[in-house]
């Protein structure tokens, strides 16, 4: 439910699956990668826009969107991450929730928000490019 993911997924939250890094084939060319963060990449197709993976580049695995897969109902949830981002309609899901950023990503919150390059929440006198 983080702000970023549902920003990058323009949804209410961003359903992902982590991948072993060489455990990933791209069988119809590669993404384009969207660095949103100096720490993070987000990939989506190039030509229909669908939002494919995020890569956080200190982990071992790549995330991939899950609503992308041929089958998604192969995936299903099973842990809520970044409950600050949460909306009230979506407090009894029956998914086990794992906290907010702040509470299981402490060391890095601020080097993640101060190397942020998504646009802001709200419209600007100037935006960012």
């Amino acid at each position: 439910h983080c702000r970023m993911c549902q920003k990058a997924a323009g949804n209410f939250f961003i359903a992902l699956i982590g991948v072993p890094r060489d455990a990933i084939t791209w069988t119809r060319g590669a993404p384009t990668w969207f660095k949103s963060s100096d720490k993070a990449a987000r990939g989506f197709c190039r030509t229909c826009g669908t939002p494919l993976a995020y890569d956080y580049f200190e982990s071992k695995h790549i995330n991939l969107t899950t609503g992308s897969f041929d089958d998604p109902s192969q995936f299903p949830p099973r842990i809520q991450f970044g409950l600050e981002g949460q909306l009230s309609l979506f407090e009894n899901l029956p998914i086990k929730g794992e906290g907010t950023t702040e509470e299981t990503m402490s060391d890095l919150v601020g080097a993640i928000s101060a190397c942020n390059h998504q646009p802001p929440d709200h419209d600007t006198e100037t935006w960012p490019r």
